[in-house]
C-alpha cells in the first residue's frame, strides 16, 4: 500500500511538470526502509514515464531526463541489482528531439484529467500568456473547492492564458457559460486549441482562433443543446478599446482573473476595464469579481489596492486553504481578493 500510494504522488507530480526536486523523494526513502527489491522503482516508472498519459502527451524531453536522472540516482545509492528498464527508459528520452512545446497533464479528484499543450519558455512570441502560472493553478483549486459559486453562472475570464482556471471549471463546476478573454494572437490560438484538447465544444463564433486543421470540428445547433451544456465561447478583448456597451451585452454573473497584476500599467488598464462593467441595475446585479495574485513583489501588489481605493473599488481576502491539488509552489504568496466594483 505504501508502495502504490508513493508512486501515486509521483504520477500526481511528474504528469503535471511539477519540479522534479519537488516530487515525494522523501516519501519514496520511507518506502525503501522496507523494500527489499526495486519493485518501488518499477511502480513509478509506470506510473510516469510509462503512463498511457505521458506516452500520448508527454512532458518536455528536458524534464523527462532530469526526473529519470535523479530516479537512476536514488536507485543506485540502494543496494539492488541494476534495473534495466530505467536506463532504457533514459535511453528513449534521450533520443527524443528537444521541442519548444510540451504537455502537462493534471489530475482531478473526480478521474476527470485536464491536458494542456504550451510552451516551453516562460516568454515566447513577445508574451507570458503561453504557460501556466501559479495564480491560475491556485485559483483553479479554489474553485474546485467552491464549485457553488459558479454552479450555473456567466463567467467571464480576464487574461485567460491557455485556459487552466476556466477549463477546470468547465469540468467540474457546471457553469452555465464560460467566455474565456486574452488579447495576443498566439495564446487565442493556443487557448482555443486546449479547449478542444480536453473534449469541450466552442461555441462556433470562436473556431476563427483555432488552427486551419481544426477548422472542420462539427458542432452541435443551439436548438439541439440539452440544459447540462456549457456554452464555451473565446473571445478576443483589448483592455483598452473595449466599450461599456461591450462589456454589458455580456452579462456576466463572475469576472475572474488571475496573475494579470504584475505590472503598474497593466493594473491602470485592469482597473479602468473593471470601472466599465454595469453597476446594479434592473435585474442585472453587479458581477461578483475573483483575482488571484502571486506577489512576487510587495510594492506593485500594494499599488494595486491602492488603485482600488482610489477609483473606489472595494476588496476583500477571500479565505483558502491549500489542497495542493495543483503543482503551484509551495512557497509563493498567493492570494485571491473577490473585488467590489
Amino acid at each position: 500500500m505504501a508502495e502504490e500510494e508513493a508512486a501515486l504522488g509521483f504520477q500526481r507530480g511528474f504528469l503535471a511538470g511539477r519540479r522534479v526536486a519537488e516530487l515525494p523523494w522523501e516519501g519514496l526513502e520511507e518506502v525503501l526502509k522496507y523494500s527489499k527489491d526495486s519493485s518501488p522503482f518499477l511502480a513509478i516508472l509506470q506510473k510516469t514515464v510509462c503512463h498511457p498519459l505521458c506516452l500520448k502527451y508527454p512532458p518536455s524531453v528536458q524534464y523527462r531526463r532530469r526526473f529519470l536522472s535523479e530516479l537512476i540516482k536514488k536507485h543506485e545509492s540502494t543496494s539492488s541489482e541494476p534495473l534495466d528498464q530505467l536506463y532504457e527508459a533514459l535511453g528513449v528520452v534521450l533520443n527524443c528531439e528537444e521541442t519548444t512545446h510540451c504537455y502537462k497533464n493534471y489530475l482531478l479528484p473526480s478521474g476527470d484529467v485536464i491536458t494542456l499543450h504550451e510552451n516551453i519558455a516562460i516568454v515566447s512570441q513577445g508574451t507570458t500568456g503561453l504557460v501556466t502560472w501559479d495564480a491560475g493553478l491556485y485559483l483553479a483549486e479554489w474553485a474546485l473547492e467552491n464549485s457553488q459559486v459558479f454552479r450555473n453562472r456567466r463567467i467571464l475570464e480576464l487574461g485567460s492564458g491557455i485556459g487552466l482556471t476556466g477549463i477546470a471549471i468547465c469540468k467540474a463546476c457546471h457553469p452555465r457559460e464560460y467566455l474565456f478573454s486574452d488579447h495576443h494572437e498566439d495564446v487565442l490560438q493556443q487557448l482555443s486549441e486546449n479547449i478542444h484538447l480536453n473534449g469541450l465544444t466552442l461555441e462556433p463564433e470562436s473556431c476563427s482562433h483555432r488552427r486551419e486543421e481544426s477548422q472542420n470540428l462539427q458542432h452541435h445547433p443551439k436548438d439541439d443543446l440539452e440544459d447540462s451544456h456549457i456554452r464555451i465561447a473565446v473571445k478576443e478583448l483589448d483592455w483598452n478599446l473595449v466599450s461599456k456597451e461591450e462589456l454589458a451585452k455580456l452579462q456576466a454573473d463572475i469576472i475572474l482573473a488571475a496573475d494579470v497584476v504584475y505590472d503598474p500599467e497593466i493594473s491602470q488598464h485592469l482597473i479602468a476595464v473593471l470601472q466599465k462593467f454595469p453597476k446594479d441595475s434592473g435585474n442585472r446585479e453587479t458581477p461578483e469579481v475573483y483575482m488571484a495574485f502571486n506577489i512576487r513583489n510587495p510594492d506593485t501588489y500594494h499599488s494595486f489596492q491602492r488603485q482600488l481605493d482610489k477609483v473606489e473599488i472595494g476588496w476583500e481576502m477571500v479565505a483558502t486553504t491549500q489542497k495542493n491539488l495543483f503543482p503551484y509552489d509551495q512557497h509563493a504568496n498567493i492570494v485571491i481578493l473577490r473585488l467590489h466594483i
